[in-house]
């Protein structure tokens, strides 16, 4: 074993202490391969005269790198890397059934050295705005699912630009953050075409919206325009529970609750799911190919997603890409 050819520089700018600081900058170097397991550190005396830190502050840091396993120490030699895993932060909104196909691709993909921490933040800007802080320096990669908030939007961009990925939504910008986002919009609408004979079929079309909804707003949007080019009696409806369900209508539901509540007032009516009424369901998951004898719906392929922002985490090299929803046909419609 040898020591490490490694370095530290101060940023008095920095929000983050100087023991966050050096954290931050050793887990860095194991990340990009400057630091190999095995590789030793400059002792706490050696580093302490190179960078100006304390005795005291890099003592700290040290310990708290041995308490995470990512170095090790002899009495007689010092400290050197003891694991080159790769830890990677994945914050979700929620847990979900089409989340949990992403998750499972995305770990399938990675290779077994890197560990993954997997957080929600339940749209709660607080929960975000935390999480996100108390992991900065601590990762060497971030996959956030991101919250539409301005204040949000600042947060996001303490993480290194070069080490983060947003999903799923977000709106392709000009800077250097990665992404790999859904269409809400032209896709969208692509798929409503897609099954226009078959919701021509029905009286009422609606779109079950609820106001708490984190979807993007753009689909209202979309579906009026696609209703006006048809001819088609379209609603949105905000409170479905505060609506009957009738013969004669489809719906275009995007929370699973809502489905849930549709079918079961089918069943309670004696009302046939596909004929009588029509079910669209947004976001797709192994239940809705079984449900009902199988729930329309428009998706992505979360699978897919999950694969590509592997990539990105294993390789480090940024993708740009808006994936589209596709409309797969089941009897539900």
């Amino acid at each position: 074993m040898k020591e490490a050819a490694f370095t530290f520089k101060l940023d008095e700018s920095s929000a983050q202490t100087k023991m966050q600081q050096l954290i931050h900058a050793i887990t860095e170097a194991i990340s990009n391969g400057a630091l190999h397991e095995g590789d030793f550190l400059p002792s706490v005396n050696k580093l302490s005269r190179e960078s100006g830190l304390s005795r005291d502050t890099i003592f700290k840091a040290y310990t708290t790198l041995k308490h995470r396993s990512v170095i090790a120490s002899t009495p007689t030699k010092g400290y050197f890397v003891s694991n080159e895993s790769f830890k990677v932060m994945v914050l979700l909104d929620d847990f979900s059934a089409f989340k949990e196909q992403l998750y499972g691709s995305f770990r399938n993909a990675l290779p077994e050295n890197y560990t993954v921490d997997l957080l929600f933040h339940h749209y709660n800007p607080d929960v975000f705005e935390q999480l996100i802080l108390n992991g900065l320096g601590r990762y060497s990669m971030y996959v956030v699912m991101n919250i539409r908030d301005e204040r949000i939007e600042k947060v996001v961009r303490k993480i290194d630009p070069n080490k983060l990925l947003i999903l799923d939504m977000g709106s392709p910008g000009v800077d250097e953050m990665a992404y790999i986002i859904q269409d809400f919009d032209e896709a969208f609408k692509s798929c409503l075409e897609q099954g226009l004979e078959r919701i021509e079929q029905y009286q009422e079309f609606n779109l079950v919206f609820p106001a708490s909804t984190p979807h993007p707003k753009m689909a209202i949007v979309a579906f009026n325009q696609f209703c006006e080019q048809h001819q088609l009696k379209g609603t949105v409806i905000h409170h479905l529970k505060d609506q009957p369900i009738q013969k004669g209508q489809v719906f275009l539901v995007i929370k699973d609750d809502d489905l849930v509540y549709i079918i079961k007032a089918c069943r309670e009516q004696g009302l046939k799911l596909g004929e009588d009424v029509g079910i669209i369901s947004y976001n797709d998951s192994p239940m809705k190919e079984v449900v009902g004898e199988g729930i329309t719906v428009i998706s992505v392929d979360f699978e897919e997603m999950g694969e590509k922002a592997a990539h990105f985490v294993e390789n480090k090299q940024k993708i740009f890409e808006v994936l589209p929803p596709r409309l797969i046909l089941r009897n539900s419609l």
